[in-house]
This record gives C-alpha cells, sequence and structure tokens, in this order.
C-alpha cells in the first residue's frame, strides 16, 4: 500500500504548505480580532507554550521510533548475511552433490536478498518477492532431500542452517513491515497545526508574522520529513545498504 511517508519530499513540502496555511490563519484571526488584551495574551501564551512543547515531545518520540526501526533493519541485514554465510560452509557436511546444489542455489539466493535491499519498484520487488518464495522452497528441498535419506548429526546441522535462512528473511520483511502508526502520524499532524494556529495569532507585529510564516513551518516540516525518510525503508536517501550480504557475496565469488 503506497503512504505518503514513503515520499519524505512530498511530506516536507505539503507539511510546510499546511503549516504555511495555519499561521497564516492564526495571523488572520488575530487582525480580525484586532489584537488580543493583555491578560489574555498572557493565558494565550501558557497554552502556546504547552502545545509547543507537546509538539517537541511527539516529534521527539516518533524520531526514536523510527530510529529504532531503523537500527532494527540494519541489524537483521547483517543476521541475515550471517545466516546464509554459514549455511553456505555447512553445505559440506552434505554429499558432494547436494552440497554443489545447496551452494548454487544460495548464491542465487543471495542475489535476490541484495536486491529486496536496493530496488525502488513496487513492480520489480513483486518479482524479486515471487523469485525469492521459490528459491526458499528448491533450498529447503535440496537439504531435505539428503538428510532425509541418511539421518545423521551432521546434517540436521545443514538442515537447522537452512532453517536460520528462511527465518531470517522472514524477520527482515517483518521489520520492513513495522512503521510508525498512522495514529502517531496523525497526533502529530494535528499538533503541529495547532501549535502553528496559535503561534500565528500570537504575533504582535507584520515582522514578527512574516518570519513566523516562514521559520517555524519550515522547520517543523523539515523534522516531519526527516523522520518519513528514516522511517522509510525504501524512500528518500536513508536506507538500509546491503553491505553485509554485498560484502558475502563478493567473498563467496573469490572461494
Amino acid at each position: 500500500m503506497i503512504r505518503l511517508t514513503d515520499y519524505p519530499l512530498a511530506v516536507l513540502l505539503a507539511a510546510f504548505f499546511v503549516l504555511w496555511l495555519s499561521v497564516r490563519a492564526g495571523s488572520g484571526v488575530l487582525r480580525r480580532r484586532a489584537g488580543l488584551e493583555e491578560d489574555l495574551r498572557e493565558d494565550f501564551g501558557v497554552v502556546l507554550a504547552a502545545i509547543m512543547t507537546l509538539l517537541g515531545l511527539v516529534i521527539g518520540f516518533s524520531f526514536s521510533m523510527a530510529i529504532s526501526r531503523y537500527d532494527q533493519r540494519k541489524t537483521l541485514e547483517e543476521a541475515e548475511a550471517n545466516a546464509i554465510g554459514t549455511e553456505y560452509v555447512r553445505a559440506d557436511l552434505l554429499p558432494a552433490a547436494d552440497a554443489a546444489k545447496v551452494r548454487a542455489l544460495l548464491m542465487r539466493y543471495l542475489e535476490q536478498r541484495i536486491s529486496f535491499y536496493t530496488t525502488r519498484s513496487a513492480k520489480e520487488l513483486e518479482s524479486i518477492n515471487a523469485e525469492t518464495a521459490r528459491l526458499q522452497a528448491d533450498l529447503w528441498s535440496a537439504v531435505r532431500t539428503p538428510a532425509l535419506a541418511q539421518p545423521t548429526p551432521l546434517s540436521a546441522l545443514a538442515v537447522a542452517g537452512m532453517n536460520d535462512v528462511l527465518n531470517s528473511q522472514g524477520y527482515t520483511q517483518a521489520a520492513w513491515w513495522n512503521r510508525i502508526p498512522r495514529a502517531a502520524w496523525l497526533l502529530m499532524a494535528l499538533t503541529a497545526v495547532c501549535a502553528n494556529v496559535l503561534l500565528g495569532f500570537m504575533a504582535k507585529r507584520a515582522e514578527a508574522e512574516r518570519t513566523l510564516l516562514l521559520v517555524m513551518p519550515l522547520m517543523v516540516a523539515v523534522a516531519l520529513a526527516l523522520i518519513a525518510d528514516i522511517d522509510s525503508p525504501r524512500g528518500g536517501v536513508i536506507r538500509v545498504q546491503p553491505q553485509n550480504l554485498i560484502a558475502l557475496a563478493e567473498s563467496l565469488k573469490v572461494r
């Protein structure tokens, strides 16, 4: 499913436009009201400070959520590379013909896993997922057949290693689906809009109003775009690079 947060630049532009309108709406109310009395301005200042604090907390909490998910994806990429590399070595525990078949399948599987991390095309991703599922079935069959024919502790190690390979892909996929909830995005958006409306409403001078029309919406929009960039596995520029999988592929090719 396509999400706006998969496009950080779109988040930046949309958030800046909406928040700019929010400040303008607040300053428009201020002009129609011809200013606030000092006692009311003090009360509004307290409310504004509370909302700004809440906005900072919500943005900080969401940023922490995005960072933790990004770190999880990086950790699982490393774990996936380790699982594939271990199973490649454990293939020696199988009969020679079966070991060669498993290694060949693992090399093709490794290429698909690297493509999974690097592609941005939804159509290509569907093809990658289909090929990955097919290779997983072939890999399991390649270790199951000799293990059933000669059930030994050594063949059991090869089966266990293949199980880790298959499981690691499932854990990775689950981590890529684990995104910041839409409710959190909605809370950030509503809090940011309210903060900018009150900020425009509290502006006393035209000079201050013009500054608020640009600075505050821009800074909040940049923060939201950064969170979207980190939280999106395929969108933006901050993405998990399959460094461990690429290094593994290069090391296996030179053997």
